[in-house]
């Protein structure tokens, strides 16, 4: 039973560590252009949608040129907070093994 206890303090270490750094991805705010800087994104640690600008010159521009200016901006800026979001989770669990592993 000795290895069992082991295994809740660890489970229960990495539950805080977790804890922290969950709070950690919703204070991490990441700016993200594209275009140029025709559109930018602020996204947080955990994937929320902070804001969105469009330069109004953008605008003027061919719609499916506007369109896949903001696409590939709110795409980059998911795929950036995932690889923070993943990088600091990583980091949390990192030590945490299961018995008879």
């Amino acid at each position: 039973m000795a290895g069992l206890g082991k295994f809740l303090k660890q489970a229960q270490k990495m539950q805080r560590q977790v804890e922290t750094v969950q709070a950690e991805l919703e204070a991490k705010e990441l700016d993200i252009t594209s275009g140029g800087g025709a559109v930018k994104i602020k996204i947080n640690g955990a994937g929320k949608f902070l804001s969105l600008e469009i330069d109004p010159e953008l605008l003027k521009e061919e719609a499916s040129l506007v369109n896949e200016t903001v696409l590939t901006a709110v795409q980059d800026a998911a795929q950036q907070a995932k690889e923070f979001n993943d990088e600091k989770m990583k980091s949390a669990t990192a030590g945490f093994q299961m018995p008879g592993m």
